[in-house]
């Protein structure tokens, strides 16, 4: 049982093996895409909402409110990035259940491209928030022999970011794996009902664990301040 999308090589382009893992990405980009360029071309600011429109409010007023608490600060500079990494992976995930499609974030590669994402996201959001001295001031904290050690600390919650998505989604394959082949009527489908449940909250917890590091880069002293004045306004 090929663990990993990786080793199922779809086609090639010349002498360049093209995975499963780019080919199934690829697919989820583009029904994103074009799930959204529907729904916006049926936009509505009154009358009747669509379905479409009505679910995807829910899920951004749901996620904006997630960001506003886990923060403390408005969700509007931050919702496009953390939303964006929550939608790609749970739908990466919910389409588990669809016959012959392989998640991409079973792919250590894909994990470890998204949490790369969150490793580049972080400074830029703290240079943004806090400016160039602020942010790096907070590498010296409490006193500048940490510095190295808060760098160490900054690379190895990327790396866990990684291992923690591809390992959970590697475990389920797994375990669906022996599930079916003891009882190939009855548990394929209690695992994709799981399946769906367990996707989601991996999605939420990596998006969750990117606005923390985020949050913790673009809290200072004068964002503090900032959002103190405007509490007190």
């Amino acid at each position: 049982m090929d663990i990993s999308p990786d080793a199922w090589i779809v086609f090639h382009i010349g002498p360049v093996p093209v995975s499963a893992t780019i080919v199934f990405t690829w697919g989820v980009m583009a029904l994103l895409v074009l799930s959204a360029l529907l729904v916006r071309l049926r936009l509505s600011s009154s009358g009747e909402l669509t379905r479409w429109q009505n679910l995807w409010e829910a899920v951004i007023d749901t996620m904006r409110a997630q960001i506003r608490e886990v923060s403390g600060q408005e969700p509007g500079p931050y919702l496009p990035f953390v939303g964006t990494l929550f939608v790609f992976i749970a739908v990466s995930n919910i389409l588990a259940v669809v016959p012959g499609y392989a998640a991409p974030t079973g792919s250590l590669s894909t994990t470890t491209a998204l949490a790369l994402c969150v490793l580049i996201a972080v400074p830029l959001f703290g240079l943004a928030r806090r400016g160039l001295g602020g942010y790096l001031r907070s590498y010296i904290q409490p006193t500048p022999l940490m510095a190295p050690f808060n760098v160490i600390g900054e690379m190895s919650r990327t790396i866990a970011l990684a291992i923690r998505l591809y390992g959970n989604v590697m475990s389920g394959t797994v375990i669906a794996g022996i599930l079916i082949s003891i009882a190939p009527f009855f548990f394929p489908v209690l695992m994709q009902l799981l399946g769906l449940l367990t996707g989601v909250i991996q999605a939420y917890i990596f998006a969750i664990l990117a606005m923390v590091y985020i949050a913790s880069a673009t809290r200072g002293r004068a964002g503090a301040g900032a959002e103190k004045g405007n509490r007190h306004d």
